[in-house]
């Protein structure tokens, strides 16, 4: 259930995904759905974890056998075709909160934060400089890709090209901290 709400959310958007949908897509009238979910919230929920899971295996299997800047575009890369490929089910991650340590919302999370560590483990960064590093690394790779998705970008600049130059950009940024 979890995936078919995850497909749908890709293709009419999150904010458009509702049990009623859901139900005619998996052909089921809508009560039969609330077996599987506990509503749409939960069924939001659910769906950010799933997406979650898979952008860390997509990051983490893109940069096994690179450091430095290589793994950086690995993993940038993944990360940009997770979300433009995946929109809907990518916005369910967007505030989405752990209630605990024990939550597979936070196991999930703790998946990408440990594929982004693996990338800065590269570049010589000082622990108190860590989660800065970790933050700026999301958010660049989370909002052109985000934008992207989104049609964001209105330029006549090739969009691949602004990414390598966002890429070098950041290697750039991390090699001289």
């Amino acid at each position: 259930m979890v995936a078919a709400g995850a497909a749908l959310a890709d293709e009419v958007g999150l904010a458009n995904l509702t049990m009623g949908l859901l139900a005619e897509r998996v052909g089921v009238r809508t009560p039969s759905l609330y077996k599987h979910v506990g509503g749409l919230e939960d069924l939001n929920r659910r769906i950010a974890v799933l997406a979650l899971k898979e952008t860390a295996d997509a990051v983490g299997d893109a940069v096994q056998g690179y450091a430095g800047r290589d793994a950086l575009a690995a993993a940038a890369r993944a990360f940009r075709a997770f979300v433009v490929e995946h929109p809907g089910r990518y916005s369910a991650t967007i505030g989405m909160e752990p209630s605990g340590p024990d939550d597979p919302l936070a196991t999930a999370g703790q998946g990408l934060h440990a594929a982004f560590m693996a990338v800065l483990r590269g570049y010589e960064i000082a622990d108190a400089d860590v989660d800065h590093a970790l933050r700026m690394l999301r958010s660049l790779c989370h909002g052109f890709a985000t934008l992207q998705a989104a049609g964001g970008f209105q330029w006549s600049a090739d969009i691949d090209e602004s990414f390598e130059w966002l890429i070098a950009f950041a290697d750039r940024g991390l090699r001289t901290m």
